[in-house]
């Protein structure tokens, strides 16, 4: 244990998980914890950082020394450590401390990614006016244009974070693999002020645009994978994307409405249908209950209303409509895979997503028993990249 504080131990966990993929060190996420007082989110901030800002000294060292590993496996932690640093400084006004803590882990993370053997190239890709930030991680063991796994955010991460979740894996089973941070997520969010959006297929169609532009990639064979609220959006983009030959779902997220209803079911039914025209009256018991819990502020004030760009519970209904698969599931034509981890919330509506959909699907369970269970299966992510990526090896084929 980390902490006895359950966000924070959850939080921390989170991070020390990356250590399989060289995110993170046991004695590093030990100590720091250790200086961080439950409950504390000032010390948390403060003590991450002063993890991140030694490791990070520690590849500035063996780069000028010309360590190259030594250095790029220092930049590596640094870069997941800052991260972690700044997950307590959610929300608006956004604070310049989360900025340059957010700075310094893209900065860290691009010192590991031009040492990486090959290195990760970092890309950005046109959409709507602008671009996303992303990387291209290609597999040295990829011959020829290859098969290749886009990868999809959440809520809460980044582009940098998810290097740990798909990449890592992916490259070394011959895929190359595409991250990027769309609307409301990394530095889409942090610096281009862009709220994440439901309809992402509007979103996955440039970025397909992109990955074709691409030799290293097969078109034939092209699959995207969402992980935490990015399985919501894996769905929703392959559901208008027909150029996808495979779609991952990590877990499968039906969308907000469902978990939104049952959260204000004791509105009335026009307040209900029509929150923004109801009596702000109504939605203030609700507020009053997430604001006397740090956890449930910190979701729902600090994360949820900062990532949609909106101010008040009556904004979160109202838009949670929006964030709907059920008809979208319909108009899947690729092979899905449905991960349904045990214990967690969001993937409660895998078995719903599992029957709105028509075409070629398959629901995996991840058990407590096992130790796979939790959100997004971080305790057990070895076994989660076994099954996913064996079961798309037989959807795409061979290497």
């Amino acid at each position: 244990m980390l902490s006895t504080d359950a966000f924070f131990e959850e939080q921390a966990m989170r991070t020390l998980a990356h250590i399989q993929f060289g995110g993170a060190d046991l004695g590093e996420c030990i100590m720091t914890m250790q200086r961080v007082p439950p409950g504390d989110m000032a010390a948390w901030h403060r003590e991450w950082t002063a993890t991140a800002d030694r490791v990070a000294a520690i590849g500035d060292t063996c780069a000028a020394a010309g360590h190259s590993i030594s250095a790029r496996e220092a930049y590596l932690r640094a870069s997941n450590y800052y991260r972690t640093s700044y997950l307590m400084l959610f929300g608006t006004p956004v604070s310049p401390d989360l900025v340059r803590a957010f700075e310094r882990e893209s900065s860290t993370f691009r010192e590991f990614a031009s040492r990486a053997d090959p290195p990760l190239e970092p890309v950005e890709i046109p959409y709507e006016g602008t671009t996303l930030p992303g990387y291209f991680c290609p597999s040295a063991r990829a011959k020829g244009p290859g098969r290749t796994l886009i990868a999809t955010n959440g809520y809460d991460s980044t582009v940098h974070e998810m290097y740990f979740a798909f990449a890592v894996a992916a490259n070394r089973r011959g895929y190359h693999c595409l991250l990027f941070d769309g609307p409301g997520q990394g530095r889409a969010l942090i610096k281009q002020r862009l709220p994440i959006r439901p309809d992402w297929e509007n979103v996955i169609r440039p970025v397909v645009d992109y990955a074709l532009t691409r030799p290293e990639v097969d078109p034939a064979r092209l699959a995207l994978a969402g992980w935490s609220f990015g399985g919501y959006l894996s769905l929703r983009g392959a559901s208008g994307e027909p150029r996808l030959g495979a779609c991952i779902a990590d877990p499968a997220l039906i969308g907000l409405w469902g978990p939104m209803k049952k959260m204000f079911a004791d509105l009335p039914p026009d307040a209900l249908a029509n929150p923004r025209a109801a009596d702000p009256a109504l939605f203030a018991p609700y507020r009053e209950r997430i604001e006397s819990s740090p956890v449930m502020r910190w979701k729902v004030v600090q994360r949820a209303f900062w990532v949609h760009g909106i101010e008040s519970l009556a904004d979160y209904l109202a838009i949670a409509r929006e964030f709907d698969n059920q008809q979208a599931a319909r108009s899947i034509r690729c092979p899905v895979f449905l991960a349904y981890e045990e214990n967690d919330d969001l993937a409660a509506t895998a078995p719903q997503v599992f029957d709105a959909m028509t075409g070629q699907k398959t629901l995996v369970r991840f058990l407590a028993n096992e130790g796979a269970d939790g959100h997004c299966a971080m305790k057990a992510r070895s076994l989660f990249h076994q099954r996913m990526f064996d079961w798309l090896d037989g959807v795409l084929g061979g290497k």
